[in-house]
């Protein structure tokens, strides 16, 4: 339990007691410290440097405790939202972290990557008064990470469960599969995660900059997991190392296939192949789970100086302040739609502003020029403007005619999306895969069309975000449990 001083103590008291309905609503909205950008740019550090107790004390002050709190309908894991942020105003902060617990095997991981405004924070009570909603990724943020310093000096000493249940395998280490894994081993089953990569982590490790996401935060997530009993196998390729048969011979009765969705996509443009060009996936990994550029590292990775970056998302975000770290000099996002449709967060497209990323909205690479060597030396790009909506209630984006303009680049880093490996789907007799190659799944319960093999994450949505994964294996785990127990 967490010890107070009776000051401090007190303090609490009396800001809970002090605002009433009306004024909690008066309470402006926290912002998120953040390092200098000029700093920033010249180092891998965490931007966001978290709220301080005062300011997530008085944050969650703001919620209103609503009869019906709609921002839980939205959160595809189900966290109690309220019950998590009313701790922290009472200042009982490991308790929040429990009930964040309860249904979040990645807390911390969440706080700082889940696209909050979307979801939880689109659906609070404040929108409909037209203020901003309360912080609930700051808030989640805050009360993990208290409990993981708390915890870190007895996690050394803690003993591991060693559950009793039946043998299960999760291939593929990223937030779906953790998430399986996590729910599985509370309800009492052996789990044996197995790991194409050297680390564990997955995407949180080879897609995310540590400067968004620290390793640190990851490995003691995964620590926690360990602690359950979940058990990790690395450099292990299901359907190459060992194949399912092998799994099912070594007695495991169910398999979550949670293997992502790695396989880069292009544009089939001329000059893709020259060097220089390359995918944000390649260039991410290298950098961040390879250590491209840090001292001590061998891995080699291109450093331009006149960066493009094709993409408006997340990871291109991710890849174009990458770049900025790694000394480029001038560094544009190139996207084909304007800015107001850029899927990324708005926070990140906020931090790559800041940090000298320059946009260049309503263009599309049609081509890539080369010098004598076959490096890359220029793009040709044809400008936009914005039609009727698409599919997705977008604007479609359609040529103007006539109109291409050269641009000089020494790197492109391609970020336009992914598609599955199609590993697992080739190696396992019986599964049917989508024309998009993703495995089709009963969407009640996330089994494939193979009995006790089920998937979720991206292997499954294509491209998506990390809490729609985690959602994706407690829906599973919750599925295969009851599966294994009709047995």
């Amino acid at each position: 339990m967490e010890t107070i001083s009776p000051r401090d103590a007190r303090w609490r008291e009396e800001l809970r007691r002090k605002h009433t309905a009306k004024e909690r609503t008066a309470i402006p909205r926290a912002a998120m410290p953040s390092l200098d950008p000029e700093y920033r740019v010249t180092c891998n550090e965490e931007v966001n440097c978290g709220l301080s107790e005062e300011q997530a004390v008085l944050e969650a002050t703001r919620c209103l405790d609503c009869p019906d709190p709609t921002c839980v309908t939205d959160c595809p894991v189900g966290i109690n939202i309220p019950g998590f942020v009313k701790n922290i105003e009472r200042g009982e902060f490991l308790q929040a972290a429990q009930v964040l617990r309860e249904t979040s095997a990645l807390p911390a991981v969440c706080g700082r990557v889940c696209p909050q405004e979307k979801q939880c924070e689109s659906r609070c009570i404040y929108n409909k008064m037209k203020k901003q909603p309360v912080a609930i990724g700051y808030l989640e943020r805050f009360a993990a990470d208290t409990a993981n310093r708390a915890a870190k000096e007895a996690s050394a000493a803690a003993p591991v469960e060693k559950p009793a249940g039946a043998k299960i395998a999760v291939v593929g280490s990223g937030p779906a599969g953790l998430s399986f894994a996590g729910e599985m081993a509370h309800r009492g089953y052996k789990v044996h995660v197995f790991e194409a990569l050297h680390e564990i982590g997955g995407v949180l490790k080879y897609g995310i900059p540590e400067f968004r996401l620290p390793n640190e935060v990851v490995d003691i997530e995964i620590d926690t997991l360990r602690r359950q009993g979940v058990e990790f196998m690395t450099d292990c390729v299901i359907g190459k190392t060992l194949s399912y048969d092998d799994l099912v011979a070594d007695g495991f009765r169910g398999v979550f296939v949670a293997s992502g969705a790695g396989l880069p996509r292009f544009m089939s443009i001329p000059g893709e192949n020259y060097v220089g060009v390359m995918s944000s996936n390649e260039y991410l990994t290298r950098v961040n789970l390879m250590g491209a550029g840090r001292q001590g590292w061998a891995t080699p990775v291109i450093r331009g100086k006149r960066v493009a970056v094709i993409g408006g998302g997340n990871t291109a975000m991710d890849s174009c302040r990458t770049a900025r770290r790694m000394g480029a000099q001038e560094v544009y996002i190139v996207y084909r739609r304007g800015e107001e449709e850029m899927p990324a967060r708005i926070e990140e497209v906020r931090h790559a502003k800041e940090e000298g990323v320059k946009f260049l909205t309503l263009h599309n690479p049609v081509e890539y020029l080369a010098d004598e060597r076959g490096h890359v030396r220029a793009m040709r790009l044809q400008r936009m403007e914005l039609g009727e909506p698409d599919a997705s209630g977008r604007r479609s984006p359609v040529p103007v005619e006539g109109d291409i303009v050269e641009m000089p680049v020494d790197e492109v880093i391609v970020s336009v999306g992914v598609s599955p490996n199609p590993l697992i789907p080739r190696s396992i007799e019986g599964l049917e895969v989508t024309r998009r190659g993703t495995l089709v799944v009963n969407d009640d319960t996330l089994e494939t069309t193979k009995p006790l093999l089920f998937a979720g994450g991206d292997i499954v949505r294509g491209g998506a975000t990390v809490i729609l994964a985690m959602g994706d294996g407690r829906k599973a785990a919750a599925a295969m449990d009851e599966r294994l127990k009709a047995l």
